[in-house]
């Protein structure tokens, strides 16, 4: 296994959802002391919000819970994403299907929520993380909590499978 594994956290527009599940990442990463592990970042597979901060609802709901959000909205690049990181990670089916219309490898294309122990992997649609974005703060909220759940599971299962080799 290489040095650090490279996860790509996808939604949209890339100022709710995907940057809320990177900070949430890092921050668990480095609770753990495993920070340097991974090479972790975000996108959309849209442009419409390039070069913004996240959501101001996205930023005081991570605050309000000791997370930082470091990302600034970028779409996707094909070329360069698919070959740097070894795991996409979409925010929900929709963004799954994008990635790989896009010539994304569909084994490296996760869905985050697949990774959250509390759920029933075999019931998809529980496995969209829903877009907070025409709602109000709770929604930012909730989508905040499934992401800690999943981000959990998924370095769980990272640290796991190195540990095994």
């Amino acid at each position: 296994m290489s040095q650090t594994t490279g996860l790509l956290f996808v939604c949209l527009g890339n100022i709710c959802r995907s940057p809320l599940a990177e900070g949430v990442f890092l921050h668990l990463a480095e609770q753990r002391a495993v920070r340097d592990r991974f090479l972790v970042d975000s996108c959309g597979t849209g442009r419409w919000h390039a070069g913004e901060r996240p959501d101001p609802r996205a930023l005081a709901v991570a605050r309000r819970h000791g997370v930082e959000l470091p990302s600034i909205a970028r779409q996707v690049d094909p070329g360069a994403d698919f070959a740097r990181f070894d795991m996409l990670l979409a925010m929900d089916w929709s963004n799954r299907r994008n990635l790989i219309r896009l010539g994304a490898p569909d084994s490296r294309v996760r869905l985050v929520r697949s990774f959250d122990p509390t759920l029933d992997t075999a019931n998809e649609e529980s496995l969209d993380v829903p877009d907070p974005y025409y709602g109000g703060d709770e929604g930012f909220e909730s989508v905040f909590q499934m992401l800690t759940r999943a981000c959990n599971g998924l370095l769980d299962t990272l640290l796991a499978a190195r540990a095994q080799g």
